[in-house]
């Protein structure tokens, strides 16, 4: 028979990594079954379309899953047809709500029939609805219900799923179900699926800072889903890939894999909200700030579009994290507080499953806002020291060394950002060690420590360099150049004014700033301080030497003659 002979043909192309072609063979398959197997008929077809789904030609699965829905009266059959029209969404979920119950219906009460639909109900409320919470209680649901219909492929899924979004709500029972995930007898199929607990294992490689291994397992995966043909989870663990190499610092990879990533999600239809999140995060650490800043526009407009809430703050993210670089510290926090306000929303219970709260708390701390700086550190530690996240916590340390600095403490500011450097050398995350010398370098600047600064700025440099992460040394390259401006304002003698003697260190730095023309933001970004903190310096030195504006200052401070003729005023 000519549809048996077509069946072998693509069974034979499934196995060589053909799945496109398996498609195609499996839909001729169809076109030439008896009239009188409708059941043939229509199982082909659901095999085509998942066939297509696998070669990431979405649309086409799609038609062909409506096409044997059409015709499918048996509710295992509709069931399937169903599964293959929500698996073709991507992360365009949003779009076919209306699914759902009408799989539901035709499921009644057959665990088997419902054990796949509760899967994919909890990736629904995840990324349509933004709740991990209710999308743990369909996996659980999924990985009971599969159990009782002997369906350990779907088990398997469901348990993968219900250790990702356990790790995320930082339950403590992660680790066992993923245990439980891994456990044997396993389905092949499933270990190299993007989904799978084999994936889930990288994710919880990386949560416990073990670059390498996660790596090796992302690579390990990569290789085999090249030789299945399945687009959708090599582009998935491409993208992923690329931000272990970010960590890793190993900027040049990373843009390579980030970029093979996207080009795989634009040519099969696949979401493209998360390749170009990747593409942002490997751009801002390796590439062009101006491309990284277009890349998380991207991210952030693909991801609405596919009302995906679980790239939508990650896009955020990326775009606050360019903001933070550039020093647009206003604008980052605008962004960053949107990512903390929808993840916490969502569930998060696990800092290292995002890592964006030391670039907020960093963003706040600059910016003035030194409770809410301090308040979300305080939170972060404690979950980062109860899940033992030891990336986190140094972070968190350098982040707390803002907070210091912005309350005038230099020397506990300087002590922080050691201690998360020396805590970041020990850890494979190196641009995070990188940034934290660059951290301690600016505030040997505003101590007016030259010395020190150079030797922090130079570890910085020495790892960035390393790193290729071209926009970090730019900066670094940056500061290098005040702390040359630190040396020749040393070898000029001064005669400050004796009228500032009054002023603290701090308010008489400010002071002296004021002298030379800078602004507030400028002085801000000198001393290593926030805007509130020079106005509050301000205040107070007006205050102490009678003078209304900065002009009076400027004076008074290159003078030691003049004194205000008109009574202070609080002019900022």
């Amino acid at each position: 028979e000519l549809a048996a002979a077509l069946d072998e043909a693509a069974v034979a192309a499934r196995r060589r990594g053909a799945p496109a072609e398996a498609c195609r063979l499996g839909r001729l398959g169809a076109e030439h079954t008896p009239q009188d197997d409708p059941d043939g008929y229509v199982n082909r077809l659901l095999t085509a379309s998942e066939d297509a789904i696998a070669a990431g030609d979405l649309p086409e699965a799609r038609q062909i899953a409506h096409q044997a829905l059409a015709v499918a009266s048996e509710p295992a059959q509709r069931v399937r047809g169903w599964l293959a029209v929500i698996d073709s969404a991507g992360q365009a979920l949003a779009e076919f709500g209306d699914i759902f119950p009408r799989a539901l219906a035709d499921a009644g009460d057959d665990p088997a029939l419902l054990a796949p639909l509760h899967y994919r109900l909890a990736w629904r409320a995840w990324l349509v609805e933004g709740s991990a919470f209710e999308a743990h209680e369909h996996a659980a649901r999924s990985a009971e219900l599969a159990a009782r219909a002997g369906d350990r492929r779907t088990e398997i899924l469901a348990l993968a799923k219900q250790a990702h979004l356990a790790f995320f709500l930082g339950r403590p029972d992660a680790e066992r179900t993923l245990a439980r995930a891994l456990s044997s007898p396993q389905d092949p199929r499933v270990m190299v699926d993007h989904n799978g607990p084999a994936f889930q294992r990288y994710r919880h490689h990386l949560l416990a800072d073990r670059l390498e291994e996660a790596r090796a397992e992302l690579r390990s995966l990569i290789y085999l889903v090249r030789r299945r043909g399945a687009v959708e989870s090599l582009c998935h663990c491409l993208h992923n890939l690329a931000r272990v190499e970010v960590h890793r610092g190993r900027c040049d990879r990373a843009l390579d894999v980030a970029r093979q990533s996207l080009r795989l999600a634009e040519d099969s239809d696949l979401s493209q909200g998360p390749s170009w999140f990747s593409l942002a995060l490997a751009e801002a650490a390796g590439g062009d700030p101006d491309r990284a800043a277009d890349a998380a526009r991207r991210a952030e407009r693909h991801s609405a579009d596919d009302g995906d809430l679980l790239f939508l703050p990650q896009a955020w993210y990326a775009a606050g994290h360019v903001h933070l670089m550039a020093g647009r510290d206003e604008e980052a926090v605008a962004l960053l507080r949107r990512v903390r306000r929808s993840e916490e929303a969502q569930g998060l219970g696990d800092p290292a499953m995002r890592r964006w709260h030391g670039d907020l708390a960093e963003a706040l701390a600059l910016s003035g806002n030194l409770d809410e700086a301090a308040e979300l550190i305080e939170e972060t530690r404690a979950r980062a020291t109860r899940l033992e996240r030891r990336v986190m916590l140094a972070v968190m340390d350098r982040a707390a060394a803002l907070v210091a600095a912005g309350r005038g403490d230099q020397v506990t500011a300087a002590a922080l950002a050691r201690r998360s450097a020396a805590a970041l050398a020990e850890l494979p995350f190196r641009l995070e060690e990188g940034r934290s010398w660059l951290v301690l370098g600016r505030l040997r600047i505003a101590q007016h420590d030259a010395s020190g600064a150079r030797s922090a700025l130079r570890e910085a440099r020495r790892v960035f360099a390393h790193a290729h992460a071209r926009p970090w040394l730019a900066l670094v390259t940056a500061e290098l150049d005040r702390v040359r401006d630190l040396d020749r304002a040393a070898q000029v003698p001064s005669a400050p004014s004796a009228a500032l003697g009054v002023l603290s260190a701090m308010e008489a730095k400010v002071a002296g700033l004021v002298a030379e023309g800078a602004t507030n933001r400028e002085i801000a970004a000198r001393l290593f301080i926030s805007v509130k903190t020079v106005e509050a310096a301000l205040t107070r030195t007006y205050r102490k030497l009678g003078v209304r504006s900065r002009v009076d200052l400027a004076r008074l401070a290159s003078s030691p003659h003049h004194l205000p003729q008109d009574p202070p005023a609080d002019d900022r």
